[in-house]
């Protein structure tokens, strides 16, 4: 299903910064839709992780008409774009949907975060699923988008091509979730994880300090440890690690890196239109990065510890009260600063911006009024970068439980995310034992470019 309803839119250590540097769709309804747009507006994306998994109800597809147990207690509103309503609480966002394609029919059938958020990351259902706390071994070692976007497109410049903030995504338990590097790709092709809290009055990447803040004693004993490397074994992987080090080096002797983490040369005002905390000035970081030509950034949701759920999505108990007093006001305000920062400085046409979580939630409360993991359908969406503006493609049933039209699996996201880049969603790709293998098996959704 196709709904076109506006016109179309033509402080980190250095030990901790050199180990980051290591390591279905048929035919459109309406004849104007036909042929897609070329591929390769997008210079860049900035890809939304919301850790938990948001409501499919509460977000962008409400279902007003359903029974209260359904519904819940927050109301749908009329957007930019006549037609298309979302929840209540995303005011701002509301008033950005003629820029933005939303997709209702994502679903990957697997109620487990670490293997759902798997499959979202890479395009790969993992093997088994709904396996929680799942390792990044093979099978289940297929490359992150982030990854396979530093394999299609190495950085020209001093800045990795992709980076992760502001951590990764994990479980309770410290359990880190896989499809968050370039797995069978081998680690030169990990995004560089770069752990850190833009929100902190201090923030400051020590790693990257000015050369003249850097005794040269301290950088000749840097040199002297990448020199030490050369001692270790030879080898594929022992290679890769050592050419991540060496790029780390570089970017501490030099400026490309720490002019674009340097959150002070944003204004005051911006900073606060984006909100104060680590998730919010974390998007505002990576619109720096972009711009600094870094070609994917992704953006976690981070815990809060003296927040219910430690302030993530997984709203198993009191979900209205979390969703009502600072999952939804949190989100809809970085999000839409974000849409309309890249707007003003004339960065959306060629920054795509990528907003989903790993599942949805169930249609119906638990005994706790929480919703519980629900793979089976929910909503994404999509903004800048070329994406038509005003669409709303797939449905879901009268209760958002499964789809109704349109459905959408990762791989169709990964490959319009490609797509959208200029990059061939079959171009081969080769293993670490050189065994080739397509970026991705997955369809373009023609219906958003």
């Amino acid at each position: 299903m196709l709904t076109l309803l506006t016109p179309d839119r033509d402080p980190l250590s250095r030990r901790a910064w050199l180990r980051a540097g290591a390591v279905g769709l048929g035919g459109l309804a309406l004849p104007q839709l036909a042929a897609a747009r070329p591929a390769g507006r997008a210079k860049s994306v900035i890809v939304f992780g919301l850790l938990g998994g948001p409501s499919q109800h509460d977000t962008w597809d409400p279902k007003p008409d359903a029974p209260a147990e359904v519904r819940g207690p927050f109301g749908s509103i009329a957007t930019r774009t006549p037609g298309l309503r979302v929840g209540e609480l995303m005011p701002l966002t509301a008033q950005l949907t003629d820029k933005l394609a939303v997709l209702r029919a994502v679903a990957t059938d697997d109620n487990a975060h670490s293997s759902s958020g798997y499959q979202m990351l890479t395009g790969v259902p993992h093997q088994p699923p709904s396996q929680e706390n799942a390792t990044p071994r093979a099978p289940n070692n297929a490359p992150s988008l982030g990854s396979i976007v530093r394999y299609l497109r190495p950085a020209p410049g001093k800045l990795p091509a992709a980076v992760t903030l502001p951590e990764h995504m994990w479980n309770d338990g410290g359990f880190t979730w896989p499809g968050q590097d370039a797995g069978l790709l081998g680690r030169k092709h990990d995004p560089w994880l770069v752990p850190c809290d833009p929100s902190n009055a201090r923030f400051k990447i020590d790693s990257l300090a000015a050369p003249d803040e850097v005794p040269a004693a301290r950088l000749r004993d840097r040199r002297g440890l990448l020199g030490g490397l050369d001692r270790f074994p030879t080898g594929a992987e022992s290679e890769s690690y050592d050419a991540g080090v060496r790029k780390a080096f570089e970017l501490v002797a030099s400026g490309a890196a720490r002019e674009a983490f340097d959150l002070n040369r944003e204004p005051a005002k911006l900073r606060e239109r984006y909100g104060n905390s680590r998730f919010a000035q974390s998007c505002l970081l990576a619109r720096r990065l972009v711009e600094a030509g870094v070609s994917l950034v992704q953006v976690n949701w981070t815990r809060i510890a003296n927040l219910p759920n430690q302030g993530g999505w997984d709203t198993h108990a009191k979900h209205n009260d979390a969703a009502k007093d600072f999952l939804m006001p949190m989100m809809d305000r970085a999000f839409s600063a974000l849409v309309s920062d890249l707007e003003v400085r004339g960065l959306l046409d060629e920054t795509l911006v990528v907003w989903f979580g790993e599942f949805g939630r169930t249609p119906r409360f638990n005994g706790n009024a929480g919703r519980d993991h629900w793979g089976h359908v929910f909503s994404l969406a999509l903004a800048g970068g070329g994406v038509r503006g005003g669409v709303v493609y797939g449905a879901s049933d009268k209760h958002g439980a499964r789809p109704a039209d349109g459905r959408v699996a990762p791989r169709d996201l990964i490959a319009t995310v490609l797509h959208l880049l200029g990059l061939p969603p079959e171009a081969e790709l080769r293993d670490t034992e050189g065994r080739p293998f397509p970026a991705s098996r997955g369809e373009v959704i023609r219906a958003v470019v």
